[in-house]
């Protein structure tokens, strides 16, 4: 009598889903004609964790001349809340990339 194969437990599957890598974002605002430098710089300070009025301040002008700033990036599910955030804020969001 010859043995066939099992198939891969159903746990082994789970284990090779957790290794592969979480997916990252970033969170990309554009720029527009009707936030001013002062609401960017505000709502950004306060939806984005660690985000200092400085660097906000950059961003806005990066905004304003190239058109479009990276303002975070990182996990999925965190990139996701901070674009709805600063999209119910007023600012003009592109998709978000993956990273």
């Amino acid at each position: 009598m010859t043995r066939t194969p099992l198939a891969a437990p159903k746990g082994q599957a789970t284990k090779e889903r957790l290794r592969a890598p979480y997916p990252r974002v970033r969170v990309i605002v554009l720029d527009d004609d009707v936030n001013t430098f002062e609401h960017v710089v505000r709502v950004l300070v306060r939806t984005i964790p660690g985000m200092q009025p400085d660097q906000a301040w950059t961003l806005a002008y990066q905004i304003d001349g190239e058109g479009a700033a990276v303002v975070w990036s990182g996990p999925l599910e965190q990139g996701e809340l901070y674009h709805q955030q600063l999209a119910a804020e007023g600012l003009t969001m592109a998709p978000l990339e993956q990273a």
